[in-house]
C-alpha cells in the first residue's frame, strides 16, 4: 500500500514544443551512456519519503493550495479507517471524513494557516470509515513553494484522548522529578542515579547535580547491599508486589543518620524497542523512620506490659518470695537483656555511718556458661561481692537511682557494635570480669531496690555486643521492675527474721 500519491504533470509544460524523434533518441543515448539513473533516484527517493512518512508515530496528511489531499500516512488510515488509495486526491474531508455540516469549516480552518506563519493547533470531529466519530487534535503548519508563494499546508493529528494521555505522562514526570512528597531516583544499569528529584537529594544529604553517576556507596553509608540487591533484582526478575523497608545510614553533618526508607522499583524498558531492553530503575522511596520507631516503641511497651502482666500472675503463685523475684527477673529479661544479677546489702550500716562503704551479697543470678536460663539463687555464704570503687552498682546505691555502663568502643548501639566486631576490635572480656559480670557482656545497667524507704540492694541488667546500649526507656522499664521484685524481696527478709 503506498503511503502518498499525487497528481503529475508534463515537467516540460503545455506550451513547450514536442522534441524531435531524432534529438530525442541522441539525449536517450547520451544519457544511457553517461549512467544517468536520475529516475532511479527519484524512485528510490520517493520510496524513502513513503518509508518515512509509514514509519511516523504521528498521523499525516497533506493538502496542496487547492486543499486537495496529497498525502496520507499508515498511522491517519489507523486512526480513521481510510486508506491512502481512498484518502490521496480528494477535496478535502467533506462527504467521507467529516460530516456535512461541519467539513467546511474544518477545510477553512486547516487551509487558513497558510496564509500565517508559524504552526497552527485545532481540534476537530472526524468520521471513522466505520461511521464512529473520533475528536483529533491538529498541529498544522503551511508550505511554500519555490517561488515563495503558499504551496499547501501539512497536519500532524492524533486522537485527542491519545494526547492527552501524553501530556498527563509528561505533567506526570515533571512532577515527580519537581518537588514530590517522596524521593524519586533512576538508576542506569551501572545503578549509577542518572536522575534524581529535590526529595531525594536531601535525603542523600547532598544536590540534585552532584549525586548524579555517583555509585550507591558513596551516598549511602550502611545498607548499600541491600539497596543493590533489590535493584538488582529488579533489573532481573522486574519489580516487587510490594513495598520494601530499607534501613540505611546516610552521611550528614552532625555524622551519620540511621534511616527507614519506605522503597517501590519499576524496571525501565525502552517502549522503543521490539524486545524489552532495561534501561535502568525507578526507585521511589518516602522516609518512615519517625512512624516506624513509634511503631516499635508502642509494640516494646506493650509487650513490657503483657510481661509485667503475665509476671505478677505468676509470682502470685509462689509461696517463696524470694522464687517470686526470680518469676518478676525471669519474665523481664525476654527482649531486654542477656544476664541479670541480685546484689543485696550485707547488714545494717552503723547509726551515724551513713559514709560507711556499703557491702552487696550476690543472691540470684542468670546462667553465664553461653546460654540463657532462669535466675538461679546464690549460695556465697554472706561473703560480699569484690566491687571496686566507682563501680556502677555502688553509684547506683548512693544516687538511689539507676546508672547505666558500657564498655570502651561498644556504647553507640547494635549497628557501632556489629562495626566493631567486624572491624576485629571486640570489646575486652576483662570489661566485664573486672566488675564481676559475666564475661560476654558489655552493657549493663544497674538499678536499686527499694522498699519501705530504704534500699535493700541493687539489680543488674547485662546485654552482650550484638544488642543496643541501655537508654532512658530500657532504665524506666528496669525501675518497674526493680519496684516489684524490691517487694518481694522485702518479704523474703521479713520472713527470714
Amino acid at each position: 500500500m503506498s503511503a502518498s500519491r499525487s497528481e503529475t504533470t508534463d515537467p516540460r509544460g503545455p506550451d513547450e514544443p514536442e522534441p524531435d524523434p531524432e534529438s530525442e533518441s541522441g539525449a536517450g543515448a547520451d544519457a544511457g551512456a553517461g549512467g544517468g539513473g536520475g529516475a532511479e533516484r527519484d524512485d528510490a527517493g520517493s520510496d524513502l519519503l513513503a518509508a518515512l512518512l509509514d514509519g511516523m508515530d504521528a498521523a499525516l496528511c497533506a493538502f496542496d493550495a487547492q486543499g486537495v489531499i496529497t498525502h496520507w500516512n499508515r498511522e491517519a488510515e489507523r486512526i480513521l479507517g481510510w486508506s491512502a488509495e481512498e484518502a490521496v486526491g480528494r477535496q478535502g474531508f467533506a462527504g467521507w471524513a467529516a460530516r456535512s455540516a461541519d467539513a467546511d469549516e474544518v477545510q477553512a480552518r486547516l487551509m487558513a494557516v497558510m496564509e500565517t506563519p508559524g504552526r497552527q493547533v485545532d481540534e476537530f470531529a472526524l468520521l471513522r470509515k466505520d461511521g464512529g466519530r473520533v475528536l483529533i487534535r491538529t498541529q498544522s503548519s503551511g508550505m511554500r513553494g519555490a517561488d515563495g508563494k503558499p504551496a499547501g499546508v501539512y497536519s500532524a493529528f492524533s486522537e485527542v484522548h491519545e494526547q492527552i494521555d501524553l501530556e498527563r505522562s509528561i505533567a506526570l514526570s515533571e512532577a515527580l522529578f519537581d518537588d514530590a512528597s517522596w524521593g524519586v531516583v533512576l538508576v542506569d544499569v551501572d545503578l549509577r542515579p542518572t536522575v534524581v528529584n529535590g526529595y531525594a537529594a536531601r535525603a542523600f544529604g547532598s544536590g540534585r547535580v552532584s549525586v548524579l553517576g555517583r555509585p550507591l556507596g558513596e551516598l549511602v553509608v550502611q545498607g548499600v547491599e541491600e539497596v543493590e540487591a533489590a535493584l538488582h533484582h529488579v533489573l532481573a526478575e522486574g519489580a516487587p508486589k510490594s513495598p520494601a523497608e530499607l534501613w540505611v545510614s546516610v552521611p550528614t553533618a552532625d555524622g551519620e543518620r540511621r534511616r527507614c526508607w519506605r522503597s517501590g522499583f519499576l524496571r525501565l524498558a525502552s517502549p522503543l524497542a521490539e524486545e524489552p531492553v532495561p534501561l535502568g530503575v525507578g526507585w521511589m522511596f518516602q522516609d518512615v523512620t519517625e512512624s516506624k520507631l513509634a511503631a516499635q516503641e508502642a509494640d516494646r511497651l506493650r509487650f513490657r506490659s503483657s510481661q509485667l502482666y503475665r509476671a505478677g500472675r505468676a509470682a502470685a503463685e509462689c509461696e517463696d518470695p524470694l522464687e517470686a523475684a526470680t518469676v518478676y527477673l525471669d519474665f523481664a529479661l525476654a527482649g531486654f537483656a542477656d544476664h541479670a544479677l541480685i546484689d543485696l546489702v550485707a547488714g545494717e550500716r552503723p547509726d551515724g555511718a551513713a559514709a560507711a562503704p556499703v557491702r552487696l551479697v550476690r543472691v540470684v543470678e542468670t546462667p553465664s556458661g553461653g546460654g540463657s536460663g532462669p535466675g538461679m539463687p546464690v549460695e556465697t555464704g554472706g561473703i560480699p561481692v569484690r566491687y571496686v570503687t566507682g563501680h556502677p552498682a555502688l553509684q547506683a546505691m548512693d544516687r538511689n537511682g539507676s546508672v547505666r555502663a558500657s564498655a570502651p568502643g561498644a556504647s553507640a548501639g547494635s549497628a557501632a557494635s556489629a562495626q566493631t566486631q567486624a572491624a576485629g576490635a571486640v570489646p575486652s572480656p576483662t570489661w566485664a570480669t573486672s566488675r564481676q559480670w559475666p564475661a560476654d557482656s558489655v552493657h549493663a545497667l544497674c538499678t536499686v531496690l527499694r522498699s519501705r524507704g530504704r534500699s535493700l540492694g541493687v539489680v543488674t541488667f547485662l546485654r552482650g555486643a550484638s544488642r543496643a546500649a541501655f537508654e532512658r526507656p530500657d532504665a524506666v522499664y528496669a525501675e518497674d521492675v526493680t519496684i516489684r521484685v524490691a517487694a518481694a524481696l522485702d518479704l523474703f527478709g521479713v520472713l527470714s527474721d
